[in-house]
């Protein structure tokens, strides 16, 4: 079996992945891409922007029938967060790759820590002030364009802990989030990078398979559990890319 072909098949849980936690794919994508697939990690960036982006923007839509979906903090950070990754891919190009890597690991591990220590203090009671929400999502979007990242790992806790939105509410809103950061991050990387589209749609297949098994999983998992293996995902990924870059 080649890299190509092991790379596809674990493409699969980045679609999992997206499904049940309403983030992560990238978490899956990036490592998958560079270290599996042997992809140049700046042009893995563009790659993941479009995988990660259109699983999400399908299962933002089925959470969305299933009303695991919080219109007006979806509608904040996407906004918000479009201009942000717009201009953080200019930033990319500017670093070298495994600063760019150590970057992604850093972050995956603040996150991760982030999501087992803290505790929503609201109560699910949604406190979506506009301009907080506005700020939170362009740092987030900035973030999503800089790292390749569609930004999930990093707009769920956002969700839940700057806006209050209960778990189940912000893995929807989540995806439509990431859905539109990756769009105007892709935009902004393809100005720098050759993107092999075929290849992309190949995994793009395979991420989609997955997210039709993690939805159904997200059915029968409490919040409480989502949040713990969020969280535990983030420190395990993030140590192992951590440790490959040092």
């Amino acid at each position: 079996m080649t890299g190509i072909e092991l790379a596809l098949g674990l493409a699969a849980l980045i679609g999992i992945a997206l499904g049940v936690l309403g983030g992560g794919g990238s978490i899956v994508t990036m490592p998958v891409l560079v270290y599996v697939a042997g992809i140049d990690p700046k042009t893995a960036v563009g790659m993941s922007l479009a995988i990660v982006g259109g699983t999400s923007l399908a299962g933002s839509y089925l959470h969305y029938r299933e009303q695991n979906f919080h219109g007006k903090a979806a509608g904040l950070f996407g906004a918000s967060g479009i201009v942000g990754a717009y201009f953080g891919a200019m930033l990319t190009h500017l670093v070298r790759s495994s600063v760019l890597m150590l970057s992604f690991a850093g972050l995956m591990l603040l996150v991760g820590i982030l999501m087992l220590a803290g505790k929503p203090n609201r109560g699910g009671r949604c406190e979506c002030h506009t301009w907080r929400c506005l700020v939170v999502g362009a740092l987030v979007g900035s973030l999503t364009g800089f790292l390749g990242v569609g930004g999930g790992f990093l707009i769920l806790p956002a969700l839940v802990f700057t806006a209050g939105v209960e778990t189940k509410k912000a893995i929807g809103s989540s995806l439509a989030i990431i859905a539109f950061n990756a769009a105007a991050g892709l935009l902004g990387q393809l100005r720098y990078i050759h993107i092999d589209w075929r290849l992309t749609l190949l995994f793009l297949i395979a991420s989609l398979m997955g997210m039709a098994f993690g939805l159904a999983i997200v059915r029968r998992i409490p919040e409480h559990n989502l949040r713990l293996a969020f969280g535990c995902a983030l420190l395990v990924i993030g140590g192992l890319i951590a440790y490959k870059n040092f």
